[in-house]
């Protein structure tokens, strides 16, 4: 059993920007996330889109902003739990919460953050039986290292951003360049930003990227039990065998609020309704921020999940330091905020 001030639920934006809030009022916290990266729907589906509305910031890729929120947090240490959902939470009767993941790991809490945009994230996958044999070996959601691609022929099935990124940057020239790319979506219509779309219709007309419309319906394995092949029925009920070394899949993510609506937190079309002054939920002791929140006049905005990520750690110290009067410091002039981040005081 893990023992923590706070448990932040999402690695998310609000989530980590959540940890570092936390901190500046010397509260711990580890955070818990479904998916096997920081970052949430921004790495997941547009890590290399610019975003322009970061306050002091004209414009960085989601990417950027990630490892920026990553740096920002080092100075406290929080502990990340990737790769597995929250299962189950208990109250205790010393008012602490008992809280499990699907990972088996437990946590003792006297505050949970709901940082999860708007639920626990799982990528979509294709539905063809035994392509889960080949998962992290040859099938892969997402595109995090162009590495493991260099010289490979690739097979990148979706027709949304995340899957058209990935064709783009497997097809861009340099070291890493696959030997062959191929784009697989059910018809040519894509839903992404047109800029990207036209990006790719670029590379299809030039020979850097081949495109095939169908449905994939079945695998070929080669001798050795790898995955050699898929098979694609079109339109026309004709099936054609796409020979590949790598499947890249990116088709999105399905949100799911999973447990959440068995604590017995109020919510309002599937989010959270929450206090704004403290962002606590109607459980004491859960709080909420980031997409995941409701409230009048809400924006699902990531500098909104930054302001209710402020309020929250207000909040959330009156439950660990239940005797102490929290002071409001500034970064600029706090000798002791100065000495926690490891920076020099003026």
């Amino acid at each position: 059993m893990i023992e923590t001030d706070t448990l932040v639920i999402g690695a998310g934006p609000a989530g980590l920007f959540q940890v570092f809030e936390l901190g500046l009022l010397e509260i711990g916290a580890h955070v818990v996330d479904s998916l096997h990266v920081p970052g949430g729907q921004l790495i997941e589906l547009y890590p290399d889109k610019p975003i322009y509305d970061i306050p002091g910031i004209p414009a960085c890729s989601a990417r950027e902003l990630v490892d920026n929120l990553l740096k920002q947090v080092e100075p406290f240490k929080p502990q990340l739990h990737l790769g597995q959902e929250v299962a189950s939470l208990e109250r205790q009767d010393d008012g602490r919460l008992l809280v499990g993941t699907s990972a088996g790991t437990t946590f003792l809490a006297k505050a949970v953050v709901i940082a999860g945009g708007v639920g626990s994230f799982q990528p979509r996958r294709l539905a063809l039986p035994g392509l889960e044999r080949h998962f992290d070996t040859q099938v892969f959601h997402g595109l995090r290292s162009l590495e493991p691609f260099a010289g490979r022929d690739v097979v990148v099935a979706g027709g949304v951003d995340a899957a058209l990124d990935a064709a783009l940057a497997l097809s861009e020239p340099g070291p890493h360049r696959a030997r062959s790319v191929t784009l697989l979506h059910r018809r040519d219509v894509f839903q992404a930003e047109a800029a990207t779309i036209e990006h790719v219709r670029e590379r299809i007309a030039s020979g850097a990227l081949t495109f095939v419309a169908g449905q994939p319906t079945g695998l070929e394995e080669a001798a050795d039990g790898r995955l050699a092949a898929l098979q694609i029925t079109h339109g026309d009920a004709q099936t054609l065998r796409l020979p590949l070394d790598l499947l890249v899949v990116g088709l999105g993510l399905s949100p799911k609020l999973g447990p959440l609506a068995e604590w017995g937190v109020v919510l309002e079309k599937k989010q959270v309704v929450v206090d704004t002054g403290t962002f606590q939920t109607s459980v004491p002791g859960v709080f909420a921020v980031g997409d995941v929140v409701t409230y009048p006049g809400k924006k699902r905005l990531i500098l909104s999940g930054f302001h209710e990520a402020a309020l929250a750690s207000f909040g959330i110290a009156a439950l660990v330091y239940p005797d102490q009067r929290i002071q409001l410091q500034y970064t600029t002039t706090s000798t002791r905020l100065h000495e926690l981040l490891g920076v020099p005081s003026p």
